[in-house]
C-alpha cells in the first residue's frame, strides 16, 4: 500500500487467516459470473470516473444509457471541462443527485490546471477533487490503475461485515486493505461489490450460491444476515409546494434555479415552497418574484407528488394568465417550446407538470 493513503486507511486488525483462499474463490467466482458492463471493458481513468460518480446510489441498469450518452457527448477530459455547465447538466438530466454532474465539472477543471489535464494515479490527488471521496478514489486507483487500494462501496463494506462477523469501520476498512494486496486488485474490488449486489443481498442473502459461505463467519455461525449500522437519517419532511404554469405562443415559461440552492442549475416551472400559514396563491405570488404583478392564477389544475432525497413534495399547478405583456428580468427567465426541452436542464417536478398541463390543454 502506498504511503499516501496512510493518513486515511489505518489496519486496525490483523487476522491470522490466510487471505489466499478467499481471493481464489471470489476471483474465481467473479470470473465466471462478471456481468458484462460498458466500464469494465475499459481501463481509461476518464471513463472509470465517470461510470463510478453516475454508479453513487443508482442501480447500474439506470446509468447504462446516460453512461453511454455522456461518454459520447464528452469523451475526454478536454470535452467535458470546454462543456458549458448547462449541457452538463442536461446530459445529466434525470439521473438524480445533480450535484455529482456539477462535481465532475469543477472537477475537470481543476484537473486541466494543475494536472495537465491528466486523472492522475495519486489517491491525495483524487481525494482533493471536488466530489472524489475515499470510495471513488480507491476506486480509481484499484480500477483504473490497477494499485492496492481498498474501494468500499455499501456493496463491499456489506460483504466484509458478514464475512468477517463485524460492523465497526474501522475493522472493516482494516480488512479491506488487507484482502486487496493482492495482483490483482483492479478484479478484486469488482468481484466484492459484484458479490454483494447479486449474492450478498441487503435483506435476503443467497448464502448457498456465495462462494465464500465456507469461509463467512456469518454463515458458519448459522445468522447469515447482519443487521445494518444504524445510520442517522435526515428525517422525511412533507412539504408543499406551489406552481404557475404559464403560457404564450405555445411556450411555457422557465427559469433556472440560482447557485447555492438544491438542484441549483436546472430549469423548472416558476414556484416554491409554500410557507406556514401562508396561501397557496400568496406563495406562488411571492415566488413569481419580479413577475408577480403581471401573472394571475386562474385555475388549479391538480395535484403532483414528487420526492427530492428526504423531501416528500405536493406540488400544486396553477394555470395561469398574463392580462400584460411579460418582460423577463434577466436570462435566467426564458419561454421554452415543449419540443426542445430535451436540450435544456429540467427539472422532473417541472417535466411532470408540463406533462399533466398539456394532457388538459
Amino acid at each position: 500500500m502506498a504511503s499516501s493513503e496512510s493518513t486515511h486507511i489505518q489496519p486496525v486488525m490483523s487476522l491470522s487467516t490466510d487471505y489466499r483462499d478467499y481471493r481464489r474463490k471470489l476471483l474465481g467466482w467473479y470470473g465466471r459470473n462478471r456481468r458484462d458492463l460498458p466500464w469494465r471493458r475499459t481501463k481509461d481513468p476518464y471513463a472509470v470516473w465517470i461510470s463510478e460518480t453516475m454508479l453513487q446510489q443508482t442501480l447500474v441498469k439506470t446509468v447504462l444509457p446516460y453512461y453511454r450518452r455522456f461518454l459520447k457527448a464528452f469523451p475526454t477530459l478536454s470535452h467535458l471541462d470546454r462543456a458549458s455547465m448547462e449541457r452538463v447538466l442536461t446530459l445529466w438530466s434525470g439521473l438524480g443527485y445533480y450535484r455529482r454532474a456539477a462535481d465532475l465539472k469543477r472537477a475537470a477543471r481543476k484537473l486541466m490546471l494543475e494536472h495537465g489535464g491528466k486523472i492522475p494515479a495519486d489517491f491525495e490527488a483524487l481525494h482533493a477533487l471536488p466530489g472524489v471521496g475515499l470510495y471513488t478514489a480507491g476506486a480509481l486507483m484499484s480500477i483504473a490503475f490497477n494499485r492496492p487500494y481498498p474501494a468500499l462501496d455499501g456493496n463491499a463494506r456489506r460483504v466484509l461485515q458478514r464475512l468477517f462477523g463485524v460492523q465497526d469501520e474501522k475493522a472493516v476498512r482494516g480488512i479491506a486493505e488487507e484482502l486487496v494486496i493482492t495482483s490483482r486488485p483492479r478484479e478484486w474490488n469488482q468481484a466484492l461489490m459484484e458479490l454483494g449486489a447479486r449474492v450478498c443481498l441487503p435483506r435476503k442473502p443467497s448464502c448457498p450460491r456465495c462462494p465464500l459461505a465456507k469461509l463467512c463467519v456469518l454463515w458458519q455461525s448459522g445468522r447469515p444476515g447482519l443487521p445494518k449500522p444504524e445510520r442517522a437519517r435526515p428525517k422525511t419532511k412533507r412539504v408543499e409546494w406551489t406552481l404557475a404554469l404559464i403560457r404564450k405562443n405555445g411556450k411555457v415559461l422557465l427559469r433556472r434555479r440560482p447557485e447555492g440552492l438544491l438542484l441549483s442549475g436546472l430549469w423548472e416551472i416558476p414556484g416554491g415552497e409554500r410557507k406556514k400559514g401562508e396561501s397557496l396563491k400568496a406563495a406562488l405570488s411571492r415566488h413569481l418574484g419580479p413577475l408577480r404583478s403581471r401573472v394571475k392564477a386562474e385555475a388549479l389544475l391538480g395535484e403532483i407528488r414528487h420526492a427530492i432525497t428526504y423531501r416528500r413534495i405536493r406540488a400544486y399547478l396553477y394555470r395561469c394568465a398574463t392580462p400584460r405583456a411579460v418582460h423577463l428580468p434577466d436570462n435566467d427567465w426564458s419561454w421554452v417550446a415543449p419540443r426542445s426541452l430535451s436540450r435544456r436542464p429540467v427539472s422532473a417536478l417541472s417535466l411532470k407538470a408540463i406533462k399533466l398541463l398539456y394532457h388538459q390543454g
